[in-house]
């Protein structure tokens, strides 16, 4: 199970709805049954905008992602996705990375809302699965956009044992406070306590899955036709941003958009956020 306690349960969605209801938004939740499990998902704007799917990260939910993009709901009808087998409210069934899994859980999901043409945006984790999407089946999507994706390159295996691995089994181990306040620093631009509660109890309560991230092929790639848009993170030890970027020219093809947060880690500042935010809302007609 994803969860270690019932307990442990408990106390991430006290934390989610915590953050929930400080979003101060009007908001609908629904359970949608997949073949997978059954998917949380956050509803909140005009039915009648087009409609744009939320994908947060590892270790993340729904809430999350809606506080980083308050303004899409101005002109889209944003449906916030809790991704499985994370802290959130959604089944605790892990897939395989490997696989088209996720892509073709998030295609249900989107077909069982009964969504076409959608806007898709996806955070880290949820830039896998969006392209994971896209490799299955394209058909319902219109545009993607994707915040430091994981599935596009890898940063240096020693570097991230040294700087992030190591102290989180540290923290794991140990519950020290100062453990988890390193591997903050390493992924996040800037952050506040919410963050450091939801991931400290994340790690704390969750068995999180630490085997090695896929990287999309060329091929596969390259047979991708909806419109892309990649924001890459300078200086995340993760995904690296100037590697990602080259990387991407290389295998997508040219209609692909990129552009480098520039000195940005894994996770961006908020003024980033709302660079991207503003992006997506040009390319909403």
């Amino acid at each position: 199970m994803f969860f270690k306690s019932k307990e442990g349960k408990e106390k991430i969605i006290t934390l989610y709805n915590q953050k929930l209801n400080e979003l101060n938004i009007e908001f609908s939740e629904k359970s949608v049954e997949t073949k997978f499990g059954v998917t949380n998902v956050i509803t909140t704007g005009d039915t009648k905008n087009p409609p744009l799917v939320l994908i947060h990260g590892t270790g993340g939910c729904a809430p999350q992602i809606l506080d980083s993009f308050p303004n899409l709901v101005s002109k889209y009808c944003v449906y916030a996705v809790d991704v499985l087998a994370q802290p959130n409210k959604s089944a605790e069934n892990r897939l395989d990375m490997k696989s088209l899994d996720y892509g073709k859980w998030l295609i249900e999901v989107i077909i069982k809302l009964r969504l076409k043409n959608v806007t898709l945006v996806g955070f880290s984790f949820g830039g896998l699965i969006g392209l994971k999407a896209l490799e299955f089946n394209e058909t319902p999507v219109k545009q993607v956009f994707l915040v430091a994706p994981v599935y596009i390159v890898n940063g240096n295996p020693i570097l991230n044992v040294w700087k992030m691995f190591i102290p989180l089994k540290k923290f794991i181990k140990t519950n020290n406070q100062e453990y988890i306040k390193k591997v903050m620093e390493v992924l996040f631009s800037d952050y506040d306590d919410f963050a450091l509660a939801y991931m400290s109890t994340t790690f704390q309560y969750c068995n999180m899955d630490f085997s090695p991230l896929p990287v999309i092929s060329k091929n596969r790639a390259q047979n991708i036709k909806t419109p892309i848009t990649i924001f890459a993170a300078e200086k995340d030890i993760m995904f690296p941003g100037k590697k990602m970027i080259k990387r991407a020219k290389q295998i997508f093809p040219s209609s692909i958009e990129l552009l480098l947060l520039e000195g940005a880690k894994h996770v961006p500042k908020a003024t980033d956020f709302k660079k991207i935010e503003e992006l997506i809302l040009d390319k909403s007609e």
